[in-house]
């Protein structure tokens, strides 16, 4: 009898624990209102790296380190800009819409199952609207430290932050979206 009650305490403290690692995720969301970050992303095997900021909700800027690449949403357009290249898309149309927006994110956190990876991660995979995204949080900081992303076309996206700041001043006008010239 005595080794059940043991067991049952286990369990008890078990999913204590990992109740108490949602909400202080939940929390720490809840009062990010910008990120600036380092980032990697690999996309099919191509990878480029550069900084980003997002406010929330639904705006990031990025500037990748090579071909003077930028990335800008103004929280309904996104814009992907080269020196050769200019493509406009709407946001809602993209994993970005949703990763960008921290109360969607923390309604799907509330009812999803984390699981831990390594013992310093934390996931939460969604799947919505035929997209499936996996969002990762450091289990010591309980920031957002990263995303992986499949479409319809099964292509993935992965992207990792690293030197992380949140709360910082930014540019008034660093989300406007950049002309095509």
């Amino acid at each position: 009898m005595f080794k059940y009650i043991l067991i049952l305490i286990f369990f008890v403290l078990i999913s204590n624990s990992k109740a108490e690692i949602k909400e202080k995720i939940i929390e720490n969301l809840q009062n990010v209102e910008n990120l600036k970050f380092k980032f990697e992303q690999n996309i099919n095997g191509k990878i480029e790296n550069g900084i980003c900021t997002i406010k929330y909700p639904k705006k990031i800027y990025c500037k990748y380190s090579k071909n003077n690449k930028i990335l800008v949403s103004n929280g309904k357009s996104l814009v992907i800009k080269t020196e050769t290249s200019f493509y406009r898309y709407s946001l809602k149309k993209t994993p970005l819409n949703l990763i960008l927006d921290k109360n969607f994110l923390i309604k799907k956190i509330n009812f999803l199952k984390e699981n831990i990876i390594d013992k310093n991660l934390i996931n939460y995979t969604i799947v919505e609207n035929d997209n499936e995204i996996d969002v990762f949080f450091d289990i010591k900081t309980f920031n957002l430290v990263g995303w992986k992303t499949r479409d319809i076309y099964q292509n993935t996206n992965i992207t990792y932050l690293s030197s992380i700041e949140t709360n910082k001043e930014i540019t008034k006008n660093l989300f406007k979206i950049p002309s095509q010239n």
